[in-house]
């Protein structure tokens, strides 16, 4: 068994102060992956500079204080690599990926863009490139016996029921057509799996992010953007899945909550 973690930590050495170590240090996942770091590894607080048990890699944005993902492992990598191969988003620390036995496991952190924006034109730029590398990195996977799972915040809910409201969200970055269209594409075309959705597939949500504004997170105002999207085989050997969701506001260290998810790899 092999457990899985992705969360968007909003910041880590926020999320420090606020509860991210003792979460981590109580932990049941093998591999955390991370995102949203917005730290360079020498600002990192101490105690999650040196993290004991925990293999870790940093892939910082090039603009300070912003985006930055990471991968958290018990057992040593096998391999790592920072970014996909593009030149514009090598450097903007958004993907990185590391292989243990088996199988491929990178986190992800998709530009959240902003409709009739710059940002938004820079999100579908990404998209086009990522699902290419995707279709390559699964065909890379095949040819070499090994399984994948891309974790990670992908800022796009694919489904009416991922997402409180979403009749009032269908103009909004994150619910845009064209934008569910592209993940029934990492579906349907390139052939990945999400593995929440497969593990729930009739139930609304579950949600991984509320709004810090209002009510939200009291009233389960969410969406489920923060996805497990893997090799249709591993997909079948993923046992539990489930959102860490706090009990209260006041508990939450993200307006992200961690995702987890259990796979039989000896299946």
């Amino acid at each position: 068994m092999i457990v899985v973690t992705s969360v968007n930590v909003n910041g880590i050495r926020a999320a420090a102060r606020k509860g991210f170590v003792e979460w981590l240090a109580g932990t049941e996942a093998d591999v955390v992956c991370l995102q949203e770091v917005r730290s360079e590894p020498e600002q990192l607080p101490v105690e999650l500079r040196d993290l004991d048990g925990w293999h870790a890699i940093w892939a910082p944005a090039a603009t300070k204080g912003r985006a930055g993902v990471a991968v958290l492992s018990r057992a040593e990598p096998q391999r790592t690599a920072i970014g996909f191969g593009s030149d514009e988003f090598d450097n903007s620390g958004r993907y990185v990926e590391i292989d243990l036995p088996g199988l491929t496991i990178a986190s992800l952190y998709l530009p959240s863009g902003e409709v009739g924006t710059e940002r938004q034109e820079e999100k579908e730029r990404f998209m086009a490139e990522f699902l290419l590398h995707l279709t390559a990195l699964r065909a890379r996977a095949a040819a070499d016996g090994r399984e994948v799972v891309v974790c990670g915040d992908w800022n796009i809910a694919h489904r009416p029921e991922d997402l409180k409201n979403w009749k009032a969200n269908q103009k909004s970055a994150g619910f845009l057509p064209e934008e569910r269209a592209w993940l029934s594409r990492i579906y349907d075309e390139a052939g990945y799996v999400d593995v929440v959705r497969a593990l729930h597939p009739d139930r609304t949500g579950p949600y991984s992010w509320w709004s810090y504004r209002g009510r939200a997170f009291d009233n389960d105002s969410g969406w489920r953007i923060d996805l497990q999207v893997t090799t249709p085989t591993l997909a079948t050997r993923a046992t539990d899945a489930r959102v860490e969701r706090a009990d209260t506001h006041a508990e939450r260290w993200s307006d992200h909550a961690p995702v987890t998810v259990a796979y039989d790899v000896d299946n």
